[in-house]
């Protein structure tokens, strides 16, 4: 049931899940934006959320250099908290994109019924590309109608990657400790997935 529900996966949930999770976000505010439509309304189209496979940094702040991507690029990051990944988050997700094949895996084991909706962030990325999206319910600023435009996406990446596996390209870095250059270059590579599929669900 609407919103339609991300949930982004990473490690700690400190660097690349939040920032996959506000650029998301982000991301669905500005294309209402240039629809006309008040992206106040946002939540109640998409619920972007994040967790880690491990709670090490349960009820931390996003680390500061993730914190000043999301900034930098228009983003916010007013109340984050990271928290460590429970089964009924996974249950209520309509999609679940982790930063690498192995969390991917730690997902699926986790849920095995979540499979078909669970996918390694590059590689929805790529499958995205190839969908048709005018075989995709009809695209409106409305929660039921990107909800179904949503569930219809990402069936539909679902069964175009059949008989595939993630690529090693796929996974996002692990910036931790490293400098603002590689967090820059990782965001980079979050926005390569996050705007197309914010791109998809209100064209």
């Amino acid at each position: 049931m609407p919103p339609f529900t991300v949930l982004h996966v990473c490690m700690g949930n400190i660097c690349r899940s939040p920032m996959a999770e506000r650029l998301l976000a982000l991301a669905v505010r500005e294309r209402l934006t240039r629809r006309g439509v008040d992206p106040a309304g946002a939540d109640g189209l998409l619920h972007s959320h994040s967790a880690g496979t491990g709670g090490w940094h349960a009820g931390e702040e996003m680390n500061p250099p993730a914190a000043r991507q999301v900034l930098s690029r228009g983003g916010d990051v007013d109340g984050f908290a990271a928290r460590k990944l429970r089964s009924d988050q996974i249950d209520a997700a309509d999609l679940v994109l982790t930063a690498t094949a192995d969390q991917q895996e730690y997902v699926v084991a986790l849920r095995p019924d979540a499979a078909a909706r669970t996918f390694v962030l590059g590689e929805f990325g790529r499958l995205l590309a190839a969908v048709d999206a005018a075989a995709l319910p009809a695209a409106e600023a409305s929660p039921d109608a990107v909800f179904a435009r949503g569930v219809a996406l990402v069936a539909a990446a679902h069964a175009g990657r059949q008989g595939t596996s993630p690529l090693r390209t796929d996974d996002l870095d692990d910036p931790w400790g490293r400098g603002d250059q590689c967090f820059s270059r990782v965001a980079d590579e979050i926005e390569e997935t996050v705007h197309p599929l914010a791109a998809a669900l209100l064209p």
